[in-house]
């Protein structure tokens, strides 16, 4: 299909004449940013919202514009509990859906955390790769049988792949020392190869996942980060850009970064999303290991989408939470 979108894109603007009415969409990390703006506009459009956080009072006070714009549209919107660095809650929750029985179009898991200090997850789990994976990879398979026929998954991951691919030999840095940022480049890497191994076992019955990255945006996801450090990175990319002769580094709006989570979920064809990456909403292609880390450089590592790699991650997931999908 013709491509209109890109970097710049807003929800609002990828939405427009889009109906979602009688459409269910599950949104994790409804308390602040992506989360937030991703259920907003679809709400507006029409969908019934269920948006899960670990705080729900913060996630109260966060949605309330995310309330409003379901009741002047038609749409609708609850809250539900879900910590995904606790898989004892992780579990509750997908069993209180299950509970109900009750179906989505669309499944969205957009809660995370980023370079984290080194620490653990309520079961022992390295805290990036238990909460943006684990917790996950546990949460929606428990409720895959809930996604309606025809239905999507969308995981939220990043340009940060790259920092690292999945390490199924030391998964919590029992024998290697703890960085930051390659435990989070690990974390996203296994959010793409989870959507890649999902992708395999459901598109049989028209169920597609991909990844995507939303792009460079300024949220509560870098609150473990120094400011320092995130002047630094700016500052390099903007060396980098300079030597190729292009402007100064802009951080997308939170409506632009959540333009890919909406793009992949409702707008995009299936068949061109399932299995694939995706940022500034379109797919991405794949790019060579030496590629830069900038957060301006398009394109995935192959090492995220090989399906050898997505079926191992897999296996060590179920050995990990003792549970088999």
């Amino acid at each position: 299909m013709a491509n209109k979108f890109g970097a710049t894109s807003t929800t609002d603007e990828v939405l427009i004449g889009v109906n979602l009415k009688g459409k269910r969409i599950l949104v994790t990390g409804v308390s602040a940013g992506l989360g937030v703006e991703t259920s907003r506009t679809l709400a507006a459009h029409g969908a019934y919202v269920v948006g899960a956080a670990r705080d729900l009072a913060k996630a109260e006070a966060a949605t309330k514009q995310v309330r409003e714009a379901a009741t002047d549209n038609g749409g609708g919107f609850e809250l539900i509990e879900l910590d995904l660095a606790n898989l004892a809650s992780v579990r509750a929750a997908a069993d209180a859906l299950l509970a109900k029985g009750e179906l989505f179009d669309v499944v969205i898991a957009n809660a995370g955390v980023m370079a984290t200090p080194f620490g653990h997850t309520a079961d022992g789990f390295e805290t990036q790769f238990g909460t943006n994976h684990l917790g996950h990879f546990v949460f929606v398979n428990r409720i895959a049988k809930l996604i309606r026929d025809g239905g999507r998954l969308v995981n939220l991951s990043s340009s940060g792949h790259r920092f690292s691919n999945v390490d199924l030999e030391d998964p919590g840095f029992e024998h290697t020392p703890y960085e930051p940022f390659v435990a989070y480049g690990r974390s996203k890497s296994a959010n793409i190869l989870f959507a890649v191994a999902f992708d395999a076992r459901h598109r049989a019955r028209g169920v597609r996942a991909t990844a995507v990255h939303p792009g460079g945006i300024q949220t509560e996801l870098g609150r473990y980060m120094p400011p320092e450090a995130l002047q630094n990175m700016v500052a390099q990319i903007n060396q980098q850009l300079a030597a190729e002769g292009k402007g100064p580094f802009e951080f997308k709006t939170v409506p632009q970064g959540s333009a890919t989570s909406v793009w992949a979920a409702v707008v995009a064809q299936a068949d061109e999303v399932g299995g694939k990456y995706c940022e500034n909403c379109h797919v991405s292609t794949i790019v060579p290991d030496e590629t830069p880390l900038g957060m301006l450089n398009e394109g995935v590592r192959s090492y995220a989408l090989d399906p050898k790699n997505a079926e191992a991650l897999w296996k060590k997931s179920e050995e990990l939470v003792g549970e088999t999908f």
